[in-house]
């Protein structure tokens, strides 16, 4: 399937030039807007794969834009702008943007800046999940390991012991080790 994306770009003719290329490259573009606030709300609608966005644009401009939907984890967003001063570097990199190109855009431009872009976005998603799962991860060993002490004092036995006490619970309930730690939690609170 295409990669889908949307195109955020206030001047129709470069819109349609735009458009046109990308589709000749074999990408699918979903929407187009000609303002920020557009971009936004279309890439909320429609969920592409990859906003290309101008900087300078009504209503809202792309770096704007492009924050809000770095925060909102829609889409990656690849400017494609005729300014290039550090101001507007820097405010799109403390915005999310993922790649930068610098108009005249040429044909051979756009490919690898949009590869580069979704492969970037990917990664960052894939070091997210990663990143949540060690919290959930270290999250329930702080939970179990609270549990096992509520264990150890209230029946005397070993950590060892507690910790088959909780896993064996696990299995026999069909609940995750840091349910039944909560639960043990739960009630040693209810008992205190």
């Amino acid at each position: 399937m295409p990669t889908r994306i949307v195109i955020a770009e206030d001047k129709t003719v470069i819109r349609m030039d735009l458009k046109e290329e990308l589709q000749r490259q074999g990408y699918l573009v979903v929407g187009e807007a000609g303002d920020g606030q557009s971009a936004v709300n279309l890439t909320r609608e429609l969920r592409p794969q990859l906003v290309v966005m101008d900087i300078r644009m009504p209503e809202m401009d792309g770096i704007t834009a492009a924050e809000i939907l770095t925060k909102e984890k829609l889409a990656p967003v690849l400017l494609l702008t005729a300014f290039s001063d550090e101001e507007l570097i820097e405010r799109a990199r403390n915005a999310g943007v993922v790649h930068y190109v610098t108009k005249p855009w040429r044909q051979s431009d756009l490919k690898p800046a949009i590869e580069i872009a979704l492969s970037r976005f990917q990664e960052y998603r894939a070091m997210e999940t990663r990143v949540k799962d060690l919290e959930d991860l270290l999250a329930t060993r702080k939970v179990v390991e609270k549990a096992k002490g509520v264990l150890m004092q209230k029946h005397g036995i070993s950590e060892q012991e507690a910790f088959r006490r909780i896993q064996k619970a696990s299995m026999n309930n069909r609940k995750s080790m840091k349910e039944i730690a909560d639960a043990i939690l739960l009630a040693e609170e209810l008992h205190a």
